[in-house]
């Protein structure tokens, strides 16, 4: 059984616009965004809940939106997003939306769209209803604080705190502004550095000593179990009431964006204290989460997998297995959208590519000659067994993935369950899509869609003599 988290809080729609700038506003000295696409996801309390599906765990969701267009967006991605719950509907306040503006692989701006008053008592009451009667069943209990209304009333924070502990139900906070009284009693609170020096006092952030001793005294003053300072490429410091310091060091990795990355965090160590994991031992599964996270782009949910390879990989001090380019379809067209508002150019080719031989070097090598990036659509096992047989694929897909992700050539590989790329193709819209010259143009899948939106269809010439099925013949 997954483990059952429930997650209040501040619910954010997040929207990102994707341009490309080419010149400066005559009008003032700032550049003129061409516009190509708008993407969405939730943020917030509902990233929170996002990433604990990406966990696989059973996650319930309670906050608040708005009578609003951006509202039913955001009900829309919770369902999507395979998340329990519901957000009380409240005609006096807009959706908190945050609208980033995204061109030449960088943000240019954010657009803030919100109502930071607190919610009316009468739905103050309805939510702590509804947190009481999900208690039972469950594993941990998050209170995302994000300071826009709904965790504001010192009094109803203290109740549901007081409640879960009732039911043995540990509560952990992502905490906002200075008002640490209202989190009283909470089993871990997580905030980064600068949020630690609000409330506590103005220290050296590189100090660990200093860092540790902050934490103490806000672990005292405000009656907590423990305190998990994030602290950026520093790592986490972990301090639990009786203990000495736990301090883990992040490895280090390539930024992209930290969007989120608290969010990962808690979610990630919510998700081992619900399975029965020691706080340590799920600390440092949310910090290797966190430096997982912080490589997308945009705002993106940690996934088990990537989870699970990265403790494998600590554990035995090895490379994660997880393939690196290997990405989710959201964070593939997060990526593309990137590449694409710097002007690349997006090849995409697909297949089941099991045992890769010279031929299928050739293929690909040809392709990525055509742009600046090649995207791998790649066959899921279940799909290679529908087209090839019972006794296809010889490599799993995650050993596939694998393989080709050490090609210089691929930029990206995304996996696709269906018998054609087509879906795959709709979504992520290539400039250009390649396939070996025993295909014909008629017969190229995804053709039609290509080419109705000004994409490009090449068809590349093939190595003789080489093949899957020939080696498999040659070895049986």
């Amino acid at each position: 059984m997954p483990p059952s988290i429930l997650i209040l809080g501040d619910v954010m729609l997040d929207q990102y616009v994707w341009g490309e700038v080419r010149r400066v506003s005559p009008e003032a000295p700032v550049p003129v965004v061409r516009v190509c696409t708008r993407t969405h996801g939730l943020g917030g309390a509902g990233n929170v809940a996002a990433n604990l599906a990406g966990l696989k765990a059973d996650a319930f969701l309670l906050g608040v939106c708005g009578d609003d267009s951006a509202g039913v967006r955001l009900r829309a991605l919770i369902e999507a997003n395979g998340i329990r719950g519901s957000l009380s509907v409240d005609p006096s306040r807009k959706t908190t939306t945050k609208t980033r503006v995204m061109a030449q692989g960088q943000q240019l701006m954010r657009l803030d769209e919100e109502d930071s008053i607190p919610v009316s008592p009468s739905l103050e009451d309805a939510l702590l209803d509804a947190v009481r009667e999900q208690l039972p069943g469950c594993g941990a209990v998050i209170l995302s604080d994000y300071g826009k209304g709904i965790l504001t009333s010192r009094g109803v924070v203290r109740q549901l705190i007081e409640s879960a502990r009732t039911s043995g139900v540990p509560v952990l906070v992502d905490p906002k502004g200075t008002d640490w009284e209202r989190y009283r009693g909470a089993a871990c609170i997580t905030p980064n550095l600068s949020e630690l020096q609000a409330v506590a006092q103005p220290f050296p952030a590189e100090d660990d000593a200093q860092v540790a001793g902050a934490a103490g005294k806000v672990l005292e003053k405000f009656g907590l179990d423990r305190v998990l300072v994030t602290r950026g490429a520093r790592g986490m410091c972990l301090l639990e009431k009786d203990s000495k310091p736990h301090f883990i060091r992040s490895a280090a990795r390539q930024v992209f964006d930290v969007s989120g990355a608290g969010d990962t965090v808690i979610a990630t160590l919510a998700y081992g204290i619900a399975r029965g994991d020691s706080f340590e031992q799920s600390a440092r599964r949310a910090n290797l989460a966190a430096g997982i996270v912080v490589g997308k782009l945009g705002t993106q949910p940690i996934l088990l997998p990537e989870l699970e390879a990265a403790v494998q990989a600590e554990e035995t001090g090895s490379v994660s297995p997880y393939p690196r380019k290997l990405a989710s379809l959201e964070d593939a067209r997060a990526r593309i959208l990137q590449w694409r508002s710097t002007g690349a150019v997006i090849v995409f080719t697909n297949g089941c590519f099991d045992l890769l031989h010279p031929g299928h070097i050739h293929l690909l090598k040809q392709a990525r000659s055509l742009g600046d990036r090649l995207i791998i659509g790649l066959n899921s096992d279940e799909s290679v067994r529908r087209l090839k047989g019972p006794a296809r694929p010889i490599l799993s897909e995650h050993d596939r993935a694998a393989v080709l992700g050490a090609l210089e050539a691929v930029d990206l590989i995304v996996v696709f369950g269906e018998d054609t790329p087509l879906e795959l193709i709709s979504a992520l819209r290539p400039d250009i899509l390649v396939k070996g010259s025993d295909y014909t143009l008629d017969t190229v899948v995804g053709r039609d869609l290509v080419e109705s939106y000004g994409g490009r269809v090449r068809l590349v010439p093939l190595l003789d003599g080489h093949s899957t099925t020939r080696l498999v013949r040659m070895v049986g």
